[in-house]
C-alpha cells in the first residue's frame, strides 16, 4: 500500500486540523473567544483490544474512541481499521466529524474510533473476535444517545452488524441505533452504502456548473476505489464523463479513451484492487499525478496532495472524497492555481448525512424507501453547497475557509449558549 501511505510533510493529521481552525478565527467575530473549545477533544479513549488468534496464540491491538465536540448532539463518525491508525489521527477525524455534521447542520457532534490492525491480515472469526472486544472497551461511552459509530476504512455493514449485537447483548435488548452502516435488515438505511460517493457526484455536479466545466467528455481520475471513489466514479461515467485513471492499493491503471467503470466494479469485487484489469494501461504510481484530467477525486487516505503534487496536477475541481487528503500548503498552491477544492467536510458528507437518515429511521422503527432516502440526501447537500459557495463569496475566502466559517458558527454558538458548567 506504500502508493496509498501518508505522504510526510512535517505534519500529521491533527496538525492539518489545527492549522484549518487558526484559517478560520479571524471571520468568527465575538465567537473567537470560544475557538480553543475546538482545538481540543472533549474526550479521547485508549483501549488495549487482546483477542486469541485462530491458531491458540494471544494478540494484543490498541483502540481508540475519541469525542471531539458534542455541543449540538451525540457524537457521529466511522471506526477505522487500518494499521497506521494512531491517536492523532483519529482526533483529527473526530474533529473533521465535528465540522462536517455543522456545515450539514445535522443534530450530532464528531467523533471517531480505530484500530491499529491489518484487517486483510486476520480471519472472519479473528476479525469478529476482535470487534467484539472493541465494542464491549469502548462501550461505556458509546450509545445511541451518546456516540453513534460507523463504518470507515477497512470495516462494513457485517462489523457493524457485530457491534450492534455486541452492544444490544450488553444492555439486554436489540439497541439498533447504536451504530449505523448496519445490513439493512438488522435495521440499516437503503442507500447508505453508495451515500458517500453519491454526494461527491452531487456536489461535484454543483462546483462544475458554478466554474463552468461540462460533466460531458471530462476526463476524472480517481485515487481509492472503495465504496466512494467507484460509486462516484460510476456516476460520473453515467452523467458522460471519461473515467481516465484509477490508482488503489494495488497500483495505477490509466485508458485515456476512459474505463467501463460498471466493469471495473466487478473485476475490483472479484479480484480486490485494480492491478491487471483488462484495456488498461498499467503506470508508475507517481505518474498518476501528472495525467491529464479535469476533475480530481481523491478517495483514499488523508495526506495525499502534497505541495509537489498540487503543482503538478491539471485538475480544474478537485472532489475531496477522502478525509484530509490536502495539506494546508497543497491547499493554498491550488486556490493561487485557480483550482476549484470542494473540500472534504463537505464533499464527502453524503455518508453521514444518509447515516443520521439511518438513525432517525432507527429511532421511529419506520423506514423510507430509497428513492426517498437519495431525494432527502441530495437536497441537504445541494442546499450545503449552495449555503458554503454563497459564503465563500461574501468572504472573498476558499470553499474550505467558507465551509469551517459556516460550521464553526453553528458549533460555538452552541457553546456559548449552553454556557459553561459549572459557571
Amino acid at each position: 500500500m506504500s502508493n496509498l501511505s501518508y505522504v510526510n510533510e512535517n505534519t500529521d493529521a491533527w496538525q492539518t486540523y489545527l492549522a484549518q481552525i487558526d484559517r478560520v478565527a479571524p471571520y468568527l467575530g465575538d465567537l473567537k473567544n470560544y475557538i480553543d473549545t475546538l482545538k481540543r477533544p472533549k474526550r479521547a479513549l485508549i483501549v488495549d483490544v487482546p483477542i486469541v488468534m485462530d491458531d491458540g496464540s494471544i494478540q494484543h491491538f490498541e483502540g481508540y474512541r475519541v469525542q471531539h465536540n458534542l455541543s449540538r448532539g451525540p457524537g457521529k463518525g466511522g471506526i477505522r481499521y487500518h494499521p497506521d491508525v494512531d491517536l492523532n489521527e483519529v482526533m483529527a477525524l473526530s474533529a473533521w466529524m465535528t465540522i462536517k455534521t455543522a456545515v450539514l447542520n445535522l443534530p450530532f457532534g464528531g467523533a471517531k474510533g480505530g484500530v491499529r490492525v491489518d484487517p486483510r491480515k486476520l480471519s472472519t472469526r479473528e476479525l469478529e473476535r476482535l470487534t467484539r472486544r472493541f465494542t464491549t472497551e469502548i462501550s461505556p461511552v458509546i450509545g445511541p444517545q451518546q456516540d453513534i459509530p460507523a463504518p470507515d476504512v477497512g470495516t462494513n455493514p457485517n462489523i457493524m452488524g457485530w457491534m450492534m449485537d455486541t452492544y444490544s447483548t450488553q444492555h439486554g435488548h436489540t439497541v439498533t441505533g447504536v451504530v449505523t452502516g448496519k445490513p439493512v435488515h438488522l435495521g440499516g438505511s437503503l442507500g447508505r452504502v453508495r451515500a458517500t460517493g453519491r454526494g461527491v457526484f452531487i456536489t461535484g455536479l454543483q462546483a462544475a456548473k458554478k466554474i463552468g466545466l461540462s460533466i460531458e467528455n471530462s476526463k476524472v481520475a480517481v485515487q481509492g476505489f472503495g465504496n466512494v471513489g467507484n460509486e462516484a466514479a460510476y456516476l460520473f461515467s453515467q452523467a458522460g464523463a471519461k473515467v481516465v485513471a484509477v490508482q488503489d492499493h494495488t497500483g495505477t491503471i490509466f485508458n485515456a479513451d476512459g474505463f467501463d467503470v460498471k466493469a471495473l466494479q466487478n473485476y475490483v469485487e472479484q479480484h480486490h484492487g485494480v492491478a491487471g484489469f483488462e484495456n488498461s494501461q498499467k503506470i508508475d504510481n507517481e505518474a498518476f499525478w501528472d495525467v491529464e484530467m479535469d476533475i480530481f477525486i481523491p478517495a483514499a487516505l488523508e495526506g495525499q496532495i502534497t505541495v509537489e503534487r498540487a503543482e503538478r496536477l491539471s485538475a480544474k475541481m478537485v472532489l475531496e472524497g477522502a478525509n484530509g487528503p490536502t495539506y494546508p500548503s497543497a491547499d493554498d498552491a491550488l486556490l493561487r492555481r485557480g483550482v476549484t477544492v470542494v473540500p472534504d467536510v463537505i464533499c464527502n458528507a453524503g455518508g453521514v448525512t444518509v447515516s443520521y437518515f439511518e438513525w432517525v429511521q432507527d429511532m421511529a422503527s419506520y423506514f423510507w424507501s430509497e428513492d426517498e432516502i437519495n431525494e432527502r440526501l441530495d437536497k441537504l447537500m445541494i442546499q450545503a453547497i449552495e449555503d458554503v459557495w454563497k459564503t465563500s463569496e461574501e468572504k472573498s475566502c476558499s470553499l474550505r475557509t467558507a465551509a469551517y466559517i459556516l460550521a464553526c458558527e453553528r458549533i460555538l454558538k452552541a457553546r456559548k449558549e449552553r454556557g459553561i458548567f459549572p459557571g
